[in-house]
């Protein structure tokens, strides 16, 4: 009798360097910026999470699912910058908190924003996986949004 060949799938992580993690984190929120719901979601797996965090529709499932909120987004929310004040990277993951600017046209958390420009911190949380983004989590700081839009 002769040898016997098996073949063994060998699952591997796939470690993502700053570098790649920040070259995906680059083309969603230049896509966002600009409107691009498609280009937004573009990086996502298939079972990505996305979670705005206290948002009242909750987690998201999916890439269209997100694709819904960004739309929902972009028309009431033009971003013109979000500035990078702290970044910590793991192996499949990337915290950044971020300073964002824009205007609110529509509205945000509620309240009409009569195209007014506010500015407030945020913390982003992305997980990836298989070299794209496999959840997506946000934390706002909605006391200086409500502040800005009230005043």
């Amino acid at each position: 009798m002769g040898p016997v060949e098996t073949t063994e799938l060998v699952e591997q992580e796939i470690v993502m360097t700053p570098a790649e993690m920040n070259r995906l984190i680059e083309q969603h929120i230049a896509a966002e910026s600009i409107g691009d719901t498609d280009g937004a979601v573009a990086m996502y797996t298939d079972d990505v999470i996305h979670d705005v965090v206290g948002a009242p529709h909750g987690p998201t499932h999916g890439p269209d699912a997100a694709k819904g909120f960004y739309e929902m987004l972009t028309a009431n929310v033009t971003t013109e910058r979000m500035d990078v004040n702290h970044a910590w990277y793991g192996t499949d993951f990337c915290v950044l908190e971020h300073q964002f600017t824009g205007t609110v046209p529509g509205e945000f958390l509620g309240i009409p924003g009569n195209g007014k420009r506010i500015s407030f911190r945020l913390l982003h949380v992305w997980e990836f996986k298989d070299g794209r983004m496999s959840r997506e989590n946000v934390w706002l700081d909605g006391n200086a949004i409500v502040a800005q839009l009230t005043a």
